[in-house]
């Protein structure tokens, strides 16, 4: 007689993996669109900042080879170089942006109001905290530093070139659980703004909470959002609740603030036997 064993975790959270930019540093993730934008101007394409934001919290080379496959810079590139856009171009196009962002990362290191709370919640509760990105290990060597200055210091950073991929994938995730020396998957959340950030933590079996307001999908500064009417903030709210909703997010937040309350919600749907 063959007998199933069901061995759900029905614990409590013991870790949180957090983003970087968008989600705990550099509101609205201005720093990688804003290089993006650069990167393709000096090569005589003027793309818009939608375009640039789509493949945002990619790996960086990721990124730029999802712009080139887009229909309308693909035809752009064409008619400019006379050629589709291909891998020696992808390869360029990094070399080139990669001093552009070391460079003009340290503009764009200050935390996200309400980062500081939401790690001494993390801490109360026990839980440890990591962090995965789509930056180099040499950028994160910048943020991390200025980050631990102003009071945020996750156990450990994980960066693409670390696992055999980056998002979507869950490479990243499962290293940063290994250093953190936590398992299983279902006792941790991934908490990120963008598409890929939600993707990389269902792919590796973890909660999901989608930054919504602070993050890529609005994509403007705390002071750019304090001007906007509030129909029109709540409107861009709006779409970017049901972007990454559509991505598969268990929660949606505004921003870490808020992440008490979606804590909360996720161990009690663990003690009811719900997993991600």
């Amino acid at each position: 007689m063959i007998m199933k064993v069901h061995r759900g975790y029905h614990g409590k959270l013991k870790a949180v993996i957090f983003d970087w930019a968008g989600t705990t540093i550099d509101y609205g993730s201005c720093a990688p669109a804003t290089v993006f934008l650069d990167l393709f101007h000096r090569r005589g394409l003027e793309l818009t900042v939608d375009q640039v934001r789509a493949p945002m919290g990619l790996p960086k080379k990721d990124h730029i080879r999802a712009i080139l496959q887009m229909e309308v810079v693909i035809s752009a590139w064409q008619e400019r170089y006379g050629n589709v856009p291909n891998e020696t171009d992808v390869e360029v196009l990094y070399q080139d942006y990669l001093p552009l962002q070391i460079s003009s990362i340290q503009n764009f290191t200050d935390l996200i109001p309400g980062t500081t709370d939401a790690v001494s919640s993390c801490r109360a509760a026990g839980l440890k905290i990591g962090s995965t990105t789509g930056y180099t290990m040499e950028m994160m060597q910048i943020l991390a530093k200025e980050a631990r200055h102003q009071g945020f210091e996750p156990d450990c950073i994980v960066v693409p070139s670390q696992v055999p991929a980056g998002r979507p994938h869950p490479f990243m995730c499962w290293q940063a659980a290994m250093q953190l020396q936590v398992y299983p998957p279902a006792s941790i959340v991934k908490v990120g703004d963008t598409v890929a950030d939600i993707q990389e933590g269902l792919n590796a079996g973890m909660w999901t909470i989608g930054v919504t307001k602070t993050g890529n999908e609005i994509g403007l500064r705390e002071s750019e959002i304090a001007q906007l009417p509030e129909a029109e903030l709540r409107e861009r709210l709006d779409r970017a609740y049901q972007r990454l909703a559509q991505a598969g997010a268990h929660l949606l937040i505004d921003g870490v603030a808020d992440l008490k309350f979606g804590f909360a919600e996720i161990d009690d749907r663990l003690s009811h036997g719900e997993h991600p």
